[in-house]
């Protein structure tokens, strides 16, 4: 089972993890990765109130769709569900959710791995991040290219 969601309403990573593991005898790893949102980027930096994400509707399901694909190809999955939520979050909520499933660890880690570094720089989401005093879109990151080059 292979599965794309987009939504505005949390995820229970447990829940996820279970339902595509569930009734399966040939899934020997399930690998779980939750990305939160956090209070603070660097020590000292001013606290972040809130997280709000935009995306491309049907763009951006699209996009991690063939991501999964991509994953497919180079490691034997089972399965995979990528959860990323839009809107306004605050510190401590859930953002996105990557699970994958393979019959061994190596395989269900690398693709968990590759699908993060890819989701950061290629779906179509954008983060504009409001602190006390200012609200800024975040630029795209030189480390989260950087990751995800790693795997051409």
């Amino acid at each position: 089972m292979f599965t794309v969601r987009i939504q505005s309403e949390d995820f229970d990573a447990a829940a996820e993890a279970a339902a595509l593991a569930r009734g399966r005898t040939d899934i020997g790893a399930l690998v779980t990765f939750a990305g939160l949102c956090r209070a603070q980027d660097a020590p000292g930096g001013a606290p972040l109130i809130a997280l709000t994400l935009e995306h491309y509707p049907g763009m951006a399901e699209e996009e991690i769709g063939r991501l999964i694909e991509q994953a497919r190809g180079r490691w034997p999955l089972i399965g995979a569900t990528v959860i990323h939520r839009f809107g306004r979050m605050v510190p401590g909520d859930n953002i996105v959710l990557v699970v994958t499933a393979s019959a061994h660890r190596a395989a269900a880690f690398e693709a968990a791995e590759f699908l993060m570094d890819w989701l950061k720089t290629s779906a179509p989401f954008w983060k504009l991040e409001e602190r006390e005093d200012t609200r800024d879109w975040v630029a795209a990151k030189d480390a989260d290219d950087e990751a995800a080059e790693r795997w051409n």
